[in-house]
């Protein structure tokens, strides 16, 4: 599977200080994990999270998973060793880094040009480790079409709910729910949108991030829906009861990809010889034609990355 075809409908956060939860999070069925030593270490634990998160990489379990890093952003004086240390002692384990407070191209350049030097210098293939583009600011949204095409590393772009909340100044403290006084709709459906337009129009996946009331599942689910709805990949999970919740949002209802693959199957064979080189038809009450097709697409291929197996076949008419 691609890089970008990887199912990242639940994005882990698991602090590289907590070698109990580096070992907890193998077992759980999240499609990604990201090993944080960002916000959840504290600046003196940050050189021996470097240690546990290579350990955790290179003696762990973590089959069947989207293995990511998230390293310390550009602020601060930790960011540069926290690339090479990671990926010199566990590149070969290691699917993305994540960036976090992107605010510019030069930001995505600069991990691009590291990740390059490291993979050469250690025979890695170069660009086979991605880039995961954290915007949490004004100035990163602005500039987030640039910093979608910024490289080709670039997998995946995140929405950072706290700090973005923070840098614009929101009347708010809970991460995710609508400012008090706000009432005429959503109060983040303009970022979400804005992030999406720029990972589809370079063909990059896009993540909502996390919802901080870790035991509020009915909340979760409510918050989650609307990124999901608008077509978002997946949602970050701080806690192991928000993982089947984000993986249920993210993924098609059975009924959906049943309906989805009857039409890739319907339009296949009536485009074809066989079925009379038709561009549109009828499939039960329901006309379809390549529109249809390439909404199917996307469904079909949503639940295909979530291993979802129909319950329904298309049988060409007599």
């Amino acid at each position: 599977m691609g890089a970008l075809g990887r199912p990242r409908r639940s994005c882990l956060a698991v602090p590289g200080s907590s070698t109990k939860m580096l070992g907890k999070a193998q077992g759980l069925a999240a499609d990604q994990v990201f090993l944080d030593l960002e916000d959840s270490v504290a600046p003196l634990a940050k050189a021996d999270a470097r240690k546990n998160i290579v350990a955790a990489l290179t003696e762990g379990d973590w089959a069947g998973k989207t293995k990511v890093v998230r390293v310390n952003d550009l602020t601060t004086p930790w960011t540069y060793r926290d690339v090479i240390d990671i990926v010199e002692g566990a590149g070969t384990h290691l699917d993305a880094i994540m960036l976090p407070k992107v605010q510019t191209v030069a930001h995505v350049q600069w991990l691009d040009l590291l990740l390059t030097q490291i993979e050469k210098t250690l025979g890695l293939p170069v660009g086979g480790i991605g880039i995961e583009a954290q915007i949490e600011n004004a100035r990163g949204l602005v500039n987030v079409d640039d910093i979608a095409g910024a490289s080709p590393r670039v997998e995946t772009i995140i929405f950072g709910p706290a700090d973005f909340m923070a840098s614009i100044n929101m009347k708010s403290l809970v991460v995710g729910e609508q400012p008090p006084g706000y009432d005429v709709g959503d109060a983040y459906h303009y970022i979400l949108s804005r992030l999406l337009m720029a990972a589809r129009a370079h063909d990059l996946q896009v993540i909502d991030g996390p919802y901080l009331q870790i035991r509020d599942v009915d909340g979760f689910r409510r918050v989650a829906g609307r990124s999901a709805a608008l077509g978002y990949d997946g949602k970050w999970v701080l806690h192991p009861g928000q993982i089947d919740a984000a993986n249920e949002l993210f993924s098609p209802d059975q009924g959906d990809y049943d309906h989805a693959e009857l039409i890739l199957d319907a339009y296949d064979y009536y485009t074809s010889e066989a079925g009379g080189r038709l561009g549109a038809v009828m499939l039960g009450d329901e006309m379809i034609d390549e529109a249809s097709r390439k909404m199917a697409l996307v469904i079909a291929g949503k639940g295909r990355a979530a291993g979802m197996t129909r319950t329904t076949s298309f049988t060409p008419p007599a």
